[in-house]
């Protein structure tokens, strides 16, 4: 009897362990907190967990397993199988996204944001860009044009730009830097900090980062229409653990893309509409351009820079025109035209 109990539990035992080698489980690094930025990725693990039956799951940590710009080192090595980044934090690394952070590229919307996101993302330069580091990008985070928050007397011109200090990335940078702004690329989760030590004057950040990383608290105007540009964020998975996913977890994981996506371009919506409540709430003044101060941002930077990224990009072999034109092209097929 008791020799047959033994046999028995060893049998459960094994049969336990079994089960639990059958279970997935992937470690996701993002950084900050949970914020409308990230809902794509929190409402991703939920549908599949939810399609698998908790076969497979996700384990989000918020800045537990890697800096922010060392995300898509952690994913060349395997440390952890899917994060977040933003192409902005290390533009040599991957220079094919960059041409969606390009000042004044003619996005408008974040239907139209993830539209560009997803054709360039397809681009073949991009993935042999990305496989460099064992990535390969599942989704993008899909964000408005950035604008800029700031204290003391609201700076209202380009001219007022001039030597003015800002938390700016990427294509935004320069384009700030070309009117006479002084940019630095601190991270976002430096941002407040930066602002509060006047290490920066302004911040230039979309909607949710203001809000999150507390810049707003320190805000006395805000520009409503200056829209210089956005960051470009993908989320990407080690390429090894995707190949590893049973068929059935990859079709968990690749059909919950589109849904997730939905989730996170309709929760931000809700933010945009609250956000001329929060500016009252907080006494930020809302600072309008004029249009010939637009344009006149616009002719100094938006072509010249460009240009000069296309040029960049093709002296290494890269098809910068190729992948600005496909943004141009994606955008009129959205439009109809």
């Amino acid at each position: 009897m008791h020799k047959f109990a033994g046999r028995a539990a060893v049998a459960a035992l094994a049969l336990s362990f079994a089960g639990e080698a059958l279970a997935t489980e992937w470690n996701v690094s993002l950084w900050g907190k949970r914020r409308a930025f990230t809902e794509n990725v929190e409402k991703l693990a939920e549908l599949v967990s939810q399609k698998t039956n908790g076969e497979f799951t996700m384990n989000i940590s918020y800045g537990g397993l890697s800096k922010n710009k060392e995300n898509l080192d952690g994913i060349s090595i395997g440390a952890f199988e899917m994060a977040q980044f933003c192409a902005g934090y290390h533009r040599d690394k991957n220079p094919t996204i960059t041409v969606l952070e390009l000042p004044f590229l003619g996005v408008n919307t974040l239907a139209e944001e993830v539209a560009v996101g997803r054709a360039v993302y397809a681009h073949p330069a991009v993935l042999a860009d990305l496989e460099r580091w064992n990535a390969k990008p599942l989704m993008t985070s899909p964000m408005p044009q950035y604008n800029i928050v700031g204290t003391g007397e609201p700076r209202d011109t380009l001219a007022k730009f001039e030597g003015m200090r800002v938390r700016a990335t990427g294509g935004i940078g320069q384009a700030f830097e070309a009117v006479g702004a002084v940019p630095t690329s601190v991270t976002a989760s430096e941002a407040y900090q930066a602002m509060e030590s006047g290490v920066v004057d302004t911040v230039a950040f979309a909607q949710h980062a203001h809000l999150s990383f507390g810049t707003i608290n320190k805000a006395d105007w805000w520009t409503a229409n200056l829209n210089p540009g956005t960051v470009n964020c993908p989320v990407v998975v080690n390429i090894d653990a995707y190949n590893d996913l049973s068929d059935s977890e990859r079709e968990a994981l690749d059909s919950s893309i589109p849904e997730a996506i939905d989730f996170y371009v309709s929760n931000y919506g809700k933010l945009l509409d609250q956000w001329e409540t929060i500016l009252a709430e907080k006494g930020v003044t809302k600072v309008e351009f004029a249009e010939s101060e637009l344009e006149e941002f616009r002719k100094i930077a938006a072509d010249p820079i460009r240009e000069k990224w296309i040029a960049d990009m093709e002296a290494q072999g890269l098809p910068g025109q190729e992948l600005y034109d496909l943004v141009q092209t994606t955008l009129k097929d959205m439009r109809g035209n």
